[in-house]
């Protein structure tokens, strides 16, 4: 039998590895450069993760964070968190989302997944919650962003997925199936 709560633990925490293994390697700048037209960067990301921690498997059942990070401001739609400000390092980022990790594990372990939670920014009438709940949203929103944060990666560098292989170690396979998709989708261009 699986033990529910301790699989979502554990997929959430391989979640924030592999979130921070995407900033290895990277100067500062590498890290905060706007990748998308929106501004989506790699440490915003991780920024972003971290907030959401604090909010659904800490503020949400009563478990403030102990020292508030730097950009949680008393409106929760002032948007500051998708994107690093100078004076925030990426140590200080990074520092804070593994807090945030150890503060949402001590969260998780320590209650049951029916125990009751309240979202104060969700819509009236649907504020109430549990735990079950937010892990799920949160294992969720950490595997969207590390899907984005795979494929920002690439387009910085080229490196791929989880390990250190990059497209230039077997360029000549990549380019062959770069190749083939664009002659796929070339059949429904419109010219």
């Amino acid at each position: 039998m699986v033990d529910l709560k301790a699989e979502l633990l554990r997929v959430l925490q391989g979640g924030r590895a592999q979130m921070l293994t995407k900033l290895d390697g990277l100067s500062e700048y590498g890290r905060r450069r706007p990748s998308t037209p929106t501004g989506t960067n790699l440490l915003g990301l991780v920024k972003h993760l971290a907030g959401l921690e604090y909010g659904y498997l800490g503020q949400s059942f009563g478990r403030p964070p102990r020292e508030r990070p730097s950009w949680f401001r008393d409106d929760p739609y002032a948007e500051i968190d998708m994107w690093a400000t100078p004076d925030e390092s990426s140590d200080y980022i990074t520092g804070v989302y593994r807090q945030v990790g150890a503060h949402s594990d001590r969260t998780v372990t320590e209650l049951d997944l029916d125990s009751p939670g309240r979202v104060e920014h969700w819509a009236d009438g649907h504020r109430e919650t549990t735990l079950g709940v937010l892990l799920i949203r949160m294992v969720a929103e950490t595997a969207q962003h590390a899907g984005h944060a795979d494929i920002i990666r690439e387009q910085i560098d080229g490196r791929l997925g989880d390990d250190e292989a990059t497209v230039g170690a077997d360029a000549v396979f990549w380019r062959h199936r770069r190749n083939r998709v664009q002659e796929a989708a070339d059949h429904y261009r419109v010219l």
